[in-house]
């Protein structure tokens, strides 16, 4: 496979020889294509020795095999490591002006990017603007990991490490490997057909890889007193699943983990929290660089106004004491309404009983345009039924409450069957 690696000119640019080393090592042709900038870092004559290939940076050079559109044509993946925030602004302006823009512009083939810079400009908004750009137009991005940068600063913006990178950008031309299922199967129908996902080998396909998913599962509880408090069933099985799913596809998942009683899944990044208001903030940290939140969290909707700071007592009088409530905050409506980054896609969950004012489905449509998420999983709870079970049974709403797909079986179908869903809206 023909692959053109592009190197911006950051101080991560030395992990971008080791990241051609593991190309070339997979088997695959590797052209590198520096901008001026990142000759500083890296010279010449490594890279050209370790791709066993003329190193060009500039649209005059190679003319007679114009090589500003022929290198973008040729191309079978084109990876950028590291992309700076001049490379992601040059980009998403369809800006030409040297060697590796023009071929970003050429180029039909699968790009993968992954930026390197500093926290204050990966958060900037131009930045953020224009990585949604670049995403929209299907351009893979990959968010940036977090530790020490340049100098003594640390936070989001280091380099993924190149074994990471090259993972991901095989991923894009390289079908995963079977999982030993039957493979006939594809999920719950997006599309509107309402199909089930029994059975489904859903998760073979990478397609989340380059977008940050943010997941929250369990359920909360609101303290009474050191003792008790008020909670509910949840186990955090579905929501877990959902992560589990969304690392399977290839995305970075964080989990913010309320009172779980299951194991958070190996690879995501568990955040674990007791309350509303504690998931309220961990979900809204995250979210900040996140493409997709999933609030598959049972968050109470009402807390004790003044939790007792020592153990109610029953009294000898048989008094019952009388405990005030007041609603928590709506998590799952704010994200709906605030959208933390641009473009983000909002799905929350609904749990719902029937009663004598209506069904399951018709309490959650009225809750889909109520909360204004992207989608709405609505599932029947009960004995029996949703919380702490194997299986599980929903139906997918759009804005508007109207059903888009259905998924029935293993929690894993199904939470293979809402990123089905989502995944048009990515």
């Amino acid at each position: 496979m023909r692959i053109v690696l592009g190197v911006t000119g950051g101080i991560a640019a030395y992990k971008a020889v080791l990241l051609l080393r593991l190309l070339r090592e997979a088997g695959h042709e590797v052209r590198v294509v520096p901008t001026r900038a990142a000759l500083e870092f890296v010279g010449r004559p490594t890279w050209e020795a370790l791709s066993g290939q003329r190193v060009t940076s500039d649209v005059f050079e190679d003319v007679e095999q114009v090589a500003h559109v022929a290198v973008g044509q040729q191309a079978d993946l084109v990876v950028v490591a590291p992309a700076t925030a001049d490379l992601l602004a040059r980009a998403a302006g369809g800006q030409a002006d040297d060697l590796l823009t023009a071929t970003l512009l050429v180029t039909r083939a699968p790009v993968l990017l992954a930026p390197a810079m500093h926290t204050e400009m990966w958060q900037h908004p131009a930045t953020v603007a224009n990585v949604a750009t670049l995403r929209a137009r299907g351009v893979h991005v990959l968010d940036p990991a977090s530790g020490r940068l340049t100098g003594a600063d640390t936070g989001p913006g280091r380099l993924p490490e190149p074994e990471e990178i090259a993972a991901a950008a095989l991923a894009l031309v390289e079908p995963a490997p079977a999982s030993g299922a039957d493979a006939t199967g594809s999920g719950a129908d997006a599309t509107g057909s309402g199909a089930d996902a029994t059975g489904s080998d859903a998760g073979d396909e990478r397609d989340l890889v380059g977008r940050h998913v943010v997941v929250s599962a369990g359920g909360t509880r609101e303290p009474l007193d050191p003792v008790r408090f008020l909670g509910n069933r949840s186990s955090g099985r579905q929501g877990v699943a959902i992560a589990e799913a969304a690392l399977e596809r290839g995305a970075r998942v964080t989990l913010v983990g309320a009172n779980l009683a299951v194991p958070a899944p190996p690879g995501a990044d568990l955040v674990p929290v007791e309350t509303a208001a504690q998931l309220r903030d961990a979900v809204r940290a995250a979210a900040k660089d996140a493409d997709v939140v999933v609030m598959a969290a049972a968050v109470a909707d009402f807390r004790p106004v003044n939790p007792s700071g020592a153990k109610i007592k029953k009294t000898a009088d048989g008094a019952v004491p009388t405990i005030e409530l007041v609603e928590t905050v709506d998590v799952l409506a704010e994200l709906a309404r605030d959208r933390l980054r641009a473009g983000q896609v909002v799905v929350g969950f609904a749990a719902e009983t029937g009663d004598e004012r209506g069904t399951v489905l018709e309490h959650g449509r009225a809750k889909a345009l109520r909360k204004g998420a992207d989608l709405l999983v609505v599932n029947a709870v009960g004995e029996g039924l949703g919380f702490g079970t194997p299986d599980n049974e929903v139906t997918v709403l759009d804005a508007e409450g109207r059903p888009v797909a259905t998924a029935r079986g293993s929690k894993r179908d199904v939470a293979h069957a809402v990123w089905d869903a989502v995944r048009p809206l990515v």
